[in-house]
């Protein structure tokens, strides 16, 4: 699919749909180009597990192209624009986005596997990414002064920073791109994407629209490729100051090894194996959905999963059996069908993994409770929404990141115990309390080594507020103006406004 071409939206057979997506090119200085050595690679439908189409598989000379390109843009006609002048490009690809929403959001569907009724609000979000980040560079980018009685006046500015890398997961990877692309561009950087190469058609749709949106050429580009190649590349590339990556705990280790020479800034968004904590005061139905829909949401393979839960012993029969009913209920299906609620996940090599860890669940003692896949998907990468009982801390399904459909579930007696369960992890991103008793809710989220905690809720992005984990779950906060502290450098200027005392040295 070019530009000029939309998926038809009314149309919901795989087969028919890739059919009519052209082959994908990289994006460099406002041009759709193939790589430099012509190499590509395949992209695999989810659902069939046969070709969707060809992309354009980019090397360290593409990422340089595309790094001169925006170098060439931040010197030039964009790092010149008044700020009033680059937020109108920023509120236009917003509203572009707006106007293509069922379009991507099919696209999103046939390349992730993610249930469309779940695509569709991610990719309205997306438009509003932008559109939030214009307002908040006009309202919240601005200095500070401090007057020093009647010598100085001191102020701070904040300015871009140059060329910024954003490398993005697979996982709901059209609105995780606009979280990232939206603030670099709002704050005046220029951008090279690296998109993950399992889902390349709503990152080429992104480098579409901004195409349509007429931003100067340079500004953005996108280098399609792999994570050893390309993402190498753009991390350890001289001119490329800020790197932002979303993805596993040990790739963002290596690429922060691969650019420290360089001094580059960092923000990471890493791994997560999030708690849910009920206690027995807890509004047990509200709780149940927000269990269900927070591990088995987004087939699974979401960062901020609630995969650990932990239920007080004297609520955990009753609700182990809600939750069974759930899970063998939940609607696994096509992803392009409006009543689908799990789709198939990724790709081959992420199912393979997940089933490895429900074998070593198995090894390790758990009963495993799993949904039902229909016969007729046995083309697609289909886990069923899974259960894990009896399970304990220092199982390795408890201790490492499944990224799929899978909870293991666990009790406790006391808020002490529980904490330091919740606690018991590498990771830090997410957590959730379960309880009407609002000071040990407040307690306990105080208690939590996570970065993000959510009391009496599902998993709601304000985005106004900080984005970010904590021990291997990321270094960094983005979102809202938090997010200035990364894509902008502060400058202090002392302005002398009366004749202070200098020493005279040498006179």
């Amino acid at each position: 699919m070019s530009g000029n071409q939309e998926v038809d939206v009314l149309s919901g057979k795989h087969e028919e749909l890739a059919n009519k997506l052209d082959d994908i090119k990289l994006y460099i200085n406002g041009e759709f180009m193939d790589a430099e050595d012509r190499g590509t690679f395949d992209n695999i439908s989810p659902f069939s597990n046969e070709k969707i189409n060809s992309v354009a598989s980019g090397q360290a000379a593409d990422i340089d192209k595309a790094v001169q390109s925006a170098k060439k843009a931040f010197k030039g006609e964009w790092g010149n624009l008044k700020q009033v002048e680059r937020l109108e490009y920023v509120y236009k690809i917003g509203d572009l986005i707006e106007q293509h929403t069922d379009e991507i959001a099919i696209l999103e569907s046939l390349d992730t596997g993610l249930p469309i009724s779940q695509t569709r609000k991610q990719v309205s979000r997306s438009a509003n990414n932008f559109r939030f980040y214009a307002d908040t560079v006009k309202s919240q980018m601005y200095g500070e002064v401090y007057q020093v009685d009647d010598e100085f006046i001191n102020y701070t500015v904040r300015s871009a920073v140059g060329v910024a890398g954003l490398i993005t997961p697979w996982n709901a990877p059209f609105m995780l791109e606009t979280w990232k692309i939206a603030p670099a561009l709002a704050t005046g950087n220029t951008v090279i994407l690296k998109p993950a190469e399992w889902s390349p058609l709503t990152a080429n749709r992104m480098a579409e629209i901004i195409d349509q949106a007429g931003l100067p050429d340079g500004v953005f580009n996108i280098v399609h490729g792999f994570g050893e190649t390309a993402g190498d590349a753009l991390v350890k590339h001289p001119d490329v100051q800020l790197i932002s990556f979303t993805g596993e705990t040990t790739t963002g280790s290596t690429i922060m090894r691969n650019g420290a020479d360089a001094l580059k800034r960092f923000s990471m968004e890493l791994g997560g194996k999030s708690p849910i904590i009920v206690f027995e005061d807890a509004d047990l139905e509200r709780a149940l959905d927000a269990a269900t829909w927070g591990i088995f949401s987004f087939n699974g393979e979401r960062c901020t999963a609630n995969s650990r839960l932990y239920l007080h012993e004297s609520i955990a029969d009753e609700f182990i059996e809600k939750l069974k009913q759930r899970v063998w209920n939940i609607r696994v299906g096509d992803p392009l069908e409006n009543n689908t609620q799990i789709g198939p996940l990724i790709k081959t090599e992420h199912y393979n993994n997940v089933k490895k860890y429900l074998k070593i669940a198995e090894e390790e003692g758990c009963e495993i409770i799993s949904g039902v896949i229909p016969k007729e998907l046995n083309r697609g990468n289909y886990v069923a929404p899974t259960i894990l009982l009896n399970a304990s801390n220092e199982m390795r399904v408890v201790q490492e990141e499944i990224f799929g459909p899978v909870i293991a579930v666990m009790t406790f007696n006391d808020e002490t115990e529980v904490i330091e369960k919740a606690n018991d992890v590498r990771y830090g991103l997410a957590g959730y309390v379960w309880t009407n008793d609002m000071k040990r809710g407040h307690r306990v989220a105080h208690a939590i080594d996570s970065g993000m905690l959510w009391v009496n809720s599902q998993n709601v992005r304000d985005l106004r507020t900080p984005f970010g984990g904590s021990k291997d779950s990321g270094i960094g906060r983005e979102g809202g103006h938090y997010a200035f502290e990364f894509y902008t450098e502060q400058k202090i200027i002392h302005v002398a406004i009366g004749d202070h005392h200098i020493p005279q040295f040498g006179k």
